[in-house]
């Protein structure tokens, strides 16, 4: 007997992850819908991949702006142009997600619906003029831009990420609310390829939450030096209101004291919240307040209904996303047979484009904060970039490497904030998830490149562990 499965959310990464490990199994039914145009999931339409594309072209005038080596004219980023690349992209990327899930729609036991589902009650879902009732459900609406509830934030224009991603023009000068992954990423493009004039409203002490505080601060000295914008930390907004020439006014509090700060534009990178406003949840025993679904996808509400991606608020990235499909699709067989269900366990491993992809930051595994935190004996060893010749031969002297080290010579951990972090992070990865000790990882040179930070921290690490 077949056990039919409902995917919400059919063309994100998480659903499609989930479908794509459940269509080979012939005991099972599937039900794709998504309503979502042209469709292609989140990450591909208005994401990550799109804001890498946009990123990119201001890489290249921040890297000539910052060579002495180079002269003539300073060129400007053809904003127009990089829409016009990044919607090109995209539209190929979205039409390849879609090429895929209806390759599995093609399938018998497959049926994929372009309608919008709401629940009817807790095991009936209404899909465009249809009524289904599926054994299981699965939920990977994704999630939406949040805009606080400022007061006088509705009287005033507010630009997203996701608009910023369309802008083909910008004011001379903004105010930004939010400086997490979205606004670390996203400031710098605003400053120099928009060629804004910023000031960025940072809650705390440092930007870079998950960091250990040293990164923190060289991040702030670079986007302040660097990109000439205006943090003020420690520091809250209170209010908004409209100018007279069409801008915005932004009353904050600083160290006690109220001001206000005037720009032509206000951003707001405050974040996402799970999609599922539309879903009807009122009609259910489920709610999306926090902790509502389990480590093993499902909802504490129900078990037959799963949450994966950003829809269940745990942690809103790509790779997070497709391993919880996973997760998901082996947990409704599970559950279906009997079995004992996994829990979805996750090494830290995380990735922000920070100074336009010329100074990333990435972390693997622990930091030492969160090893003190752990009660994990380890030691910690860090290196400046300054250490490696080779970052100032491209010219990208800036930032630091760090691990994190078991007593016993585990890596626990690793953090890099510099040139091609980002891809270090993969090799950092294999050797934190497998395990490996430090006193056993090749240190050998090869032609010089940058990735001998990594032998320099190996060395020292295995040095104090010696000693």
């Amino acid at each position: 007997m077949e056990t039919h499965v409902a995917i919400v959310g059919a063309y994100g990464s998480a659903g499609v992850a989930v479908a794509q490990q459940l269509a080979d199994d012939p005991t099972i039914r599937l039900t794709l819908v998504d309503d979502g145009e042209p469709g292609g999931g989140l990450c591909i339409l208005r994401g990550c991949m799109p804001s890498k594309e946009v990123l990119s072209a201001a890489e290249h005038r921040f890297a000539a702006r910052h060579d002495p080596r180079l002269e003539g004219a300073l060129p400007t980023v053809d904003l127009e142009r990089v829409v016009e690349t990044k919607d090109e992209h995209t539209a190929d990327f979205a039409a390849h997600r879609r090429a895929a899930v209806d390759r599995l729609a093609d399938r018998e036991n497959v049926t994929l619906l372009r309608e919008t589902a709401t629940f009817v009650d807790g095991r009936t879902l209404r899909v465009g003029e249809q009524t289904l009732e599926p054994e299981y459900i699965v939920v990977a609406t994704g999630s939406n831009v949040f805009v606080p509830p400022l007061p006088g934030i509705e009287d005033v224009p507010v630009s997203t990420s996701a608009d910023v991603l369309d802008a083909t023009e910008f004011g001379d000068s903004g105010i930004v609310m939010g400086f997490g992954y979205i606004g670390i990423e996203l400031v710098p493009y605003l400053a120099e390829a928009g060629e804004m004039n910023l000031t960025v409203i940072e809650h705390d002490s440092r930007p870079l939450d998950e960091a250990d505080p040293p990164f923190g601060d060289a991040l702030l000295e670079y986007y302040r030096e660097a990109f000439d914008v205006t943090v003020l930390t420690e520091t809250a907004e209170k209010r908004v209101e409209p100018t007279d020439d069409g801008g915005v006014r932004m009353y904050i509090e600083e160290d006690g004291t109220e001001r206000a700060i005037d720009a032509d534009q206000l951003f707001a990178f405050t974040g996402r919240r799970p999609a599922v406003d539309r879903l009807g949840l009122e009609h259910t025993e489920l709610t999306s307040e926090p902790g509502w679904v389990r480590e093993t996808m499902q909802a504490r509400a129900d078990d037959r209904v799963f949450v994966v991606g950003d829809a269940n608020g745990k942690e809103p990235i790509l790779h997070v996303a497709k391993e919880q499909g996973f997760t998901a699709a082996e947990n409704i067989r599970s559950h279906r047979d009997g079995d004992p269900l996994s829990a979805y366990e996750n090494v830290h491993h995380h990735v922000v484009f920070s100074g336009l992809g010329v100074l990333p930051y990435a972390r693997v595994g622990h930091s030492a904060e969160s090893a003190r935190e752990g009660d994990i004996e380890h030691l910690v060893v860090t290196r400046e970039v300054t250490s490696d010749g080779v970052f100032k031969t491209k010219n990208v002297a800036d930032g630091l490497g760090r691990l994190v080290v078991g007593t016993d010579g585990t890596v626990r951990g690793w953090q890099g904030l510099h040139y091609h972090a980002d891809a270090m992070a993969k090799t950092m990865q294999i050797i934190v998830e497998l395990g490996l000790d430090v006193r056993e990882l090749p240190d050998r040179a090869y032609h010089p490149t940058t990735p001998e930070i990594l032998d320099g921290l190996f060395r020292d690490a295995a040095a104090d562990l010696e000693e």
